[in-house]
């Protein structure tokens, strides 16, 4: 488990696209001390299979993982890109998967179904965690091409509900991950791209294994992000949470503050792009999750 001490306020240093982040170092399993953020190259994810950022949706091919999709198509307004989210209400999403995969969403103010998207082989399995069930994603490939490893994620429909705009937000997930499973690049859960939207993002990068926050804004080339000082990447489960209050960006490990730094007040988080799970996508260079997932949860304040 991560412990490190409360860490005072720090200003999260920004990285635009054309510049080449640092890399991670070497791993770090309990840090005495909490860095801020280190921004990598990777942070810059773009849709996985060349297609637009912003596109329709279509309905995957894949069987679908839960009842028809109870949400509303977004309107035009955040199709285009509006700053100001039209949904005002709280809404408190989860996911548990003890039902899987017939009941994986519930709770709260909306209902938001999720369908497997697969590609060369990829399946999903469940494990055992504690009383209940986790989703085990695809192992890591290190014998074939990229493009021809097993992927496998969980995709939601576009949903406007899940746009956050500027409002305060908290999202995570449990994580297992093993030493082994590591890789540069592993999205646990997102919505949005870096590139040509909007974003939010909870992911594990790097060898270290060690877990970051990264939001962006519309319309910004800015990529923010909070990286906690220490590896999860130990076989073990850990729950990670970020948040994001008026100018506060922070990741939680185990119930422990592990980063916080500074974003802009009118960073504006909306876009027509659904909810991942595992992955950005089921393409080649789709930042595949090689662990387990479990307790995912999305929560926005009416604000």
């Amino acid at each position: 488990m991560l412990q490190a001490p409360d860490p005072a306020p720090t200003r999260i240093v920004p990285y635009r696209r054309s510049r080449i982040g640092p890399t991670f170092g070497l791993a770090v399993v309990l840090a005495a001390a909490v860095t801020t953020l280190l921004v990598t190259v990777r942070n810059q994810d773009r849709p996985d299979d060349g297609t637009p950022a912003v596109r329709p949706w279509a309905t995957p091919t894949a069987a679908q993982v839960t009842p028809a999709s109870t949400v509303q198509a977004a309107p035009a307004s955040i199709a285009a890109g509006s700053s100001r989210p039209p949904a005002v209400t709280p809404l408190v999403l989860r996911y548990d998967f003890n039902g899987y995969p017939v009941e994986v969403a519930s709770g709260g103010s909306a209902r938001l179904p999720l369908a497997a998207r697969t590609a060369e082989g990829g399946t999903l399995r469940t494990e055992r965690h504690g009383d209940g069930l986790a989703v085990r994603f695809p192992a890591k490939c290190s014998t074939r091409a990229q493009e021809d490893c097993p992927r496998a994620i969980l995709e939601s429909n576009p949903s406007e509900s899940l746009n956050p705009g500027r409002r305060p937000l908290r999202y995570g997930a449990a994580v297992r991950l093993s030493p082994t499973e590591t890789a540069k690049g592993e999205n646990v859960l997102q919505k949005g791209y870096s590139a040509g939207t909007s974003q939010f993002k909870l992911q594990i990068d790097g060898t270290a294994g060690r877990p970051s926050c990264v939001v962006v804004g519309i319309g910004s080339p800015e990529v923010y992000a909070v990286t906690a000082a220490g590896s999860v990447a130990d076989g073990q489960w850990h729950a990670v949470e970020c948040a994001r209050s008026g100018t506060l960006l922070s990741i939680r490990v185990d119930g422990r503050d592990a980063g916080q730094g500074t974003v802009p007040a009118g960073l504006s988080i909306v876009n027509y792009l659904p909810l991942r799970i595992g992955g950005k996508g089921a393409g080649p260079n789709n930042d595949q999750f090689h662990g387990a997932i479990d307790d995912v949860s999305v929560l926005i304040d009416a604000g």
